[in-house]
């Protein structure tokens, strides 16, 4: 089989993806950029199954990748859709402290968006039901700066630039083996080989596996965490103008179940947090038993499984109980009724999980001779994209310089 050579190969058709094959054509003009996805389809899971919202950077920990990458990635994909007429809305967002015992932890978020220099502020009650009359609380953080995006229309358009930058993209090639040498890259599919100067993985929910089949260790592994949505009936949708969210609890790396107007006009409720028993299990009955096996077996997840099963079981509670999740949502907005709400959708994060048990809690890159792998990306990771792109090529440009290869096809 005849090797299809580039100067760049990037594995995996998500938003990260993309961004980064989309980044290294403007890094490297002329370049030879091939993006290989597994699926028919790009932005397949969790690019075309996530919430549709621009973070702002409130809640990330000063200092981190994703503090650093989702303020100027936010500004960037407004700049990004405003430029190609993509569906988006700076809407802005409130984050709701229901009782008194929240406001410390309400403050605490401000204090990190402060740091993070957000445009953000604590508003009372009066300032709360005149964003969202029918939200319940006794302060929130107002945030102007959040939105909604079209992220699969992203997706889209990113794959349209990479094309005209004279990029490939190659769909239903999911690569089997990864073997680096002194002068390439090699990935073979069940029907392909390619040969790239560098690697740059992008894999989502198999990213782990990715690191490992190029003979890397590593750092954590993926467990999967299922969000389920519903969606607030036509009639009912004035009840959320924009975005309310809840306070989040500071263990875990989940925002809580929330209201977001997405960029069709639906409402749409969610997600909770429950453990997946795939890492494509987008419901109960979509079960690997490998991979749920792989799961369980993990001293990570037992460690975590053990430390937060309360946790656990109220996930699955609210996912097997529509009355459960209606209950966490009028928390927020008492007048929800069962009665107002359909299923919705749902989408499967992968979450890196350390052998301690620890949910790892920002963007994870992993580098060895010719290639980097995105190990951890997360939300706000749609948001960050563009930015994390940009850093990116702007790393593979340290390695390699500015220069391509003059490798041909043949090898």
């Amino acid at each position: 089989m005849k090797p299809v050579a580039c100067d760049f190969a990037v594995i995996g058709g998500g938003i990260v993806g993309l961004a980064s094959a989309w980044r290294l054509t403007q890094a490297f003009p002329g370049a030879r950029v091939h993006v290989l996805e597994k699926e028919p389809k790009l932005a397949a899971h969790q690019s075309g199954r996530n919430s549709g919202v621009l973070h702002s950077g409130i809640y990330y920990k000063p200092g981190s990748l994703k503090a650093q990458t989702c303020r100027a990635g936010r500004a960037a994909m407004v700049e990004f859709c405003q430029q190609h007429e993509i569906r988006h809305e700076v809407c802005g967002k409130v984050i709701v402290a229901v009782d008194d015992s929240e406001v410390p932890r309400l403050e605490g978020i401000y204090e990190r968006g402060v740091q993070n220099q957000v445009r953000c502020e604590i508003i009372d009650v009066d300032q709360l039901q005149s964003l969202e009359p029918h939200a319940a609380g006794v302060a929130a953080i107002h945030v102007p700066d959040a939105g909604i995006a079209d992220y699969p229309a992203v997706c889209e358009k990113l794959a349209e630039l990479i094309r005209r930058a004279g990029g490939t993209i190659h769909l239903n090639q999911g690569v089997e083996k990864i073997q680096a040498n002194d002068t390439c890259v090699r990935l073979t599919t069940a029907t392909q080989i390619y040969e790239c100067d560098f690697l740059v993985a992008c894999a989502g929910l198999y990213s782990d596996k990715l690191v490992r089949l190029s003979g890397l260790e590593p750092p954590a592994k993926i467990v999967p965490f299922r969000g389920e949505y519903y969606e607030l009936i036509p009639e009912r949708r004035y009840l959320c103008r924009n975005l309310i969210y809840p306070v989040p609890d500071p263990q875990f790396p989940f925002l809580g179940v929330h209201f977001t107007r997405m960029v069709t006009g639906q409402v749409e409720c969610g997600p909770n947090a429950v453990f997946a028993l795939a890492r494509e299990g987008y419901s109960w009955t979509a079960i690997q038993p490998l991979e749920l096996l792989e799961s369980l077996s993990y001293s990570g997840f037992q460690k975590l499984a053990l430390r937060h099963w309360k946790m656990g079981v109220g996930e699955v509670v609210r996912s097997l109980s529509k009355q459960a999740f209606v209950r966490a949502l009028q928390r927020l907005i008492p007048e929800i009724r069962a009665g107002d709400l359909v299923p919705c959708r749902s989408g499967v994060r992968a979450q890196a999980l350390g052998k301690d048990g620890s949910l790892i809690d920002d963007f994870l890159w992993v580098t060895g001779p010719r290639m980097l792998h995105v190990c951890n990306a997360p939300s706000p990771a749609a948001t960050a994209s563009l930015e994390i792109g940009r850093l990116i090529a702007e790393r593979v440009q340290r390695e390699l310089g500015t220069a391509v290869s003059d490798r041909t096809d043949d090898g």
